[in-house]
């Protein structure tokens, strides 16, 4: 069997720890605050430095991966004589993944006799962590770069992820809402529900006046997406503010959701947490459909 990785973005949100583990090389994802820019390393440290900084109410800017970053990337591992499965998160949501395709084009005139598989995740945070684990999983057991290449494309959409996002501002600030939409939320206390749709979009399904309100929502909703697989796969927890945060929440989701015994907490990373801020929490699961629907 031909030799291949599979490798990542900073985006999956993973735990540096679990990626290494795995040898799953992941190129980062930067942010920039106060002109100065950083790595996504995948990190505690880096997630609980950017939450401090935003806390502080300081501007977070992200931006795209180049071209020759990504070919810098890949032909790290091409030289090594292995093959290329890469999982990168929604183009959707980034330009960051047309580039990472212009970038595996040009590599591939270079090195022929290698295959490069750059595919379209539909998936963004966690959604695109656990889709990732399970094709590691594979591959450690032995399936071929194909076998893994196709459960992807077969799979993917039914990762399903449902967020809870605390305040407004910080996707008026990255452009993402309307000045008066986020003005007025706010005042409110609105707090959007959102699903990612099968296109790797964010859709808003539902609007919840009142944090706790929209939380019981959120969980209530998760059951709207399980079959009977839901509680053979991992589901992920996720939030991007204090730890204690993150435990209350997952108490609360295992008390709603007994029977789910393998349930990972997970906070959020710094280039999606720079355009959602503290307090977004979020569900993911192996489920059904991610129609946007109340």
């Amino acid at each position: 069997m031909r030799d291949y990785v599979i490798a990542t973005a900073s985006t999956c949100d993973l735990d540096r720890t679990w990626l290494d583990e795995h040898q799953v090389p992941f190129i980062s994802y930067t942010f920039i605050i106060d002109d100065h820019s950083y790595n996504d390393d995948c990190t505690e440290k880096t997630k609980e430095f950017i939450l401090d900084q935003m806390k502080q109410d300081k501007p977070v800017s992200t931006a795209a991966i180049s071209v020759y970053a990504y070919e810098q990337f890949f032909e790290k591992i091409l030289q090594q004589g292995r093959d290329i499965i890469f999982l990168d998160m929604t183009k959707a949501l980034s330009s960051s993944f047309s580039n990472a395709v212009m970038a595996s084009r040009d590599l591939q005139e270079k090195y022929p006799d290698r295959k490069i598989a750059v595919i379209d995740t539909n998936a963004v945070t966690l959604i695109l962590g656990l889709l990732l684990k399970e094709a590691v999983a594979m591959h450690e057991s032995g399936s071929d770069f194909d076998e893994v290449v196709s459960w992807i494309e077969t799979n993917k959409n039914n990762f399903v992820g449902r967020f809870m996002v605390n305040d407004l501002k910080w996707l008026r600030r990255g452009g993402r809402l309307s000045n008066a939409s986020a003005i007025v939320g706010s005042l409110l206390s609105i707090k959007p529900l959102i699903i990612v749709d099968d296109d790797g979009k964010l859709v808003a399904y539902n609007k919840i006046r009142g944090r706790q309100k929209c939380l019981h929502t959120l969980i209530e909703d998760v059951a709207k997406s399980m079959t009977d697989e839901t509680s053979k796969h991992e589901t992920a927890l996720i939030f991007s503010g204090e730890k204690e945060d993150g435990e209350a929440f997952r108490q609360e989701f295992m008390a709603a959701y007994p029977d789910l015994h393998n349930v990972g907490l997970y906070r959020l990373g710094p280039v999606i947490m720079g355009h959602i801020g503290p307090g977004f929490l979020a569900v993911v699961i192996y489920g059904k459909g991610r129609e946007p629907k109340a």
